[in-house]
């Protein structure tokens, strides 16, 4: 079974939205789970998990030995350790995927300044960000990487074709998607859509979605023409 460990200060604040929807059933189903280890049990008696930071600066730094005492608690002691950083590689993905293939990760979710660099480079702990803006913690961004990582497990998804659709696939974004009514006020589906012709829809959705990537993503552009 596909686990992640989770190092928190917030043990509440799980599974929150890993337990509903498409993972809390497949979390039901037993084909992943979630190890919480709620930090502040690491600490020595009647201390801080935290203190200043050396050199001075604002705000409070989690202690190594706190971390280390929580990381050796954990059984399974093989899996890759990953702590939530804005200063990480970002998440994308391809990350993601590679993430889904292994028995489960470890998350470290910091807190304030973040925590002891000794202890990252210790457990040679990979850094990853969820993007270029600052959360005030790690957990929002340990569920965001856990959702994109379980819905590469099998059975997961209703339809594993849905993974082959996706925004982000082959460096496009997808194109849009329309449902019942066909007229909504004053507006009305692409009438190719209601054609049946495979072959002229398949064709619509990649040109909406290169003409999408172009206008909005033009990195993911540049990328898309090289590989084309």
């Amino acid at each position: 079974m596909w686990t992640a460990n989770i190092l928190t200060l917030f043990p509440n604040l799980y599974p929150g939205p890993l337990g509903s929807s498409i993972l809390g059933d497949a979390k039901k189903k037993g084909i992943w789970d979630l190890n919480i280890i709620d930090i502040k049990l690491f600490s020595e008696k009647n201390k801080r998990v935290d203190d200043t930071p050396f050199g001075g600066g604002p705000g409070m730094v989690i202690k190594a030995d706190v971390i280390d005492r929580a990381l050796f608690s954990i059984k399974s002691k093989n899996f890759p350790i990953y702590y939530l950083s804005p200063r990480g590689v970002k998440l994308n993905h391809e990350i993601s995927k590679s993430i889904s293939k292994l028995n489960g990760i470890t998350l470290v979710c910091g807190k304030y300044e973040g925590v002891d660099e000794r202890v990252i480079k210790h457990y040679n702990m990979i850094e990853i960000s969820v993007g270029d803006y600052i959360l005030s913690g790690g957990d929002l961004a340990a569920m965001v990487l856990i959702d994109s990582a379980v819905r590469y497990l099998p059975n997961v998804l209703g339809s594993p074709l849905t993974l082959d659709d996706e925004t982000f696939i082959n460096n496009l974004l997808e194109y849009p998607q329309y449902t019942k009514p066909r007229k909504w006020k004053n507006y009305k589906v692409p009438e190719v859509l209601l054609s049946g012709n495979h072959k002229k829809i398949k064709n619509w959705k990649i040109k909406q979605s290169e003409a999408i990537t172009m206008q909005r993503r033009p990195d993911l552009w540049k990328k898309y023409l090289k590989l084309k």
